[in-house]
């Protein structure tokens, strides 16, 4: 039976609890609030994995904002990047003298991010931020670092809320590390 006892059986362990990220996303939220009070954000999230940390953060901001969506990926279905980035849905609004703030799942190699604040910074926004919900600074590879971090952690390969492995786990309200035999068998 699929459901989430049995996708907890294929993890190693609970990095983070449902309950840490909680905490961690409100104190975002809070700061993020703080830094952006009186000016014209928008929040950016980039799919899928994302999309439940987005919606978490946007919930904890307090300021006026207006939210869009960009699809991005240097994965496909693999663990590792492939270093080409490809674009599958661009932004539908005009970032151009707005404050941007790009909530992503988990900064790893750092090529996706960096490739796309490129992109992003070309169109003239008044900031632009980058807002992740994990960093793995130990497998960066370009020299790019979050503005705003929820938690640092180890060079694992980890699953739950929004991240997954070939579109799988995401609705796991933790994050987890995924046992080794489980993507290597793929």
């Amino acid at each position: 039976m699929w459901g989430r006892e049995f996708m907890a059986q294929n993890l190693s362990e609970v990095l983070i609890t449902e309950e840490q990220i909680k905490k961690r996303v409100e104190e975002l939220g809070e700061q993020i609030s703080r830094d952006y009070q009186g000016k014209e954000v928008i929040l950016l999230c980039i799919l899928k994995g994302a999309c439940i940390f987005f919606s978490d953060l946007a919930r904890a901001m307090t300021i006026h904002m207006q939210m869009d969506f960009m699809g991005i990926s240097s994965y496909g279905n693999e663990r590792k990047t492939s270093g080409i980035v490809r674009i599958s849905k661009d932004i539908d609004s005009s970032i151009t003298d707005k404050h941007v703030i790009i909530a992503e799942d988990i900064m790893d190699s750092g090529l996706t991010l960096s490739h796309l604040t490129k992109l992003l910074s070309s169109r003239n926004p008044a900031s632009m931020r980058i807002c992740c919900l994990l960093d793995k600074p130990e497998r960066r590879e370009c020299d790019i670092t979050p503005d705003y971090c929820g938690f640092i952690i180890p060079n694992k390969f980890v699953v739950g809320y929004g991240l997954d492995y070939c579109g799988e786990y995401r609705n796991l309200p933790y994050v987890g590390v995924l046992k080794e035999e489980i993507y290597a068998e793929k």
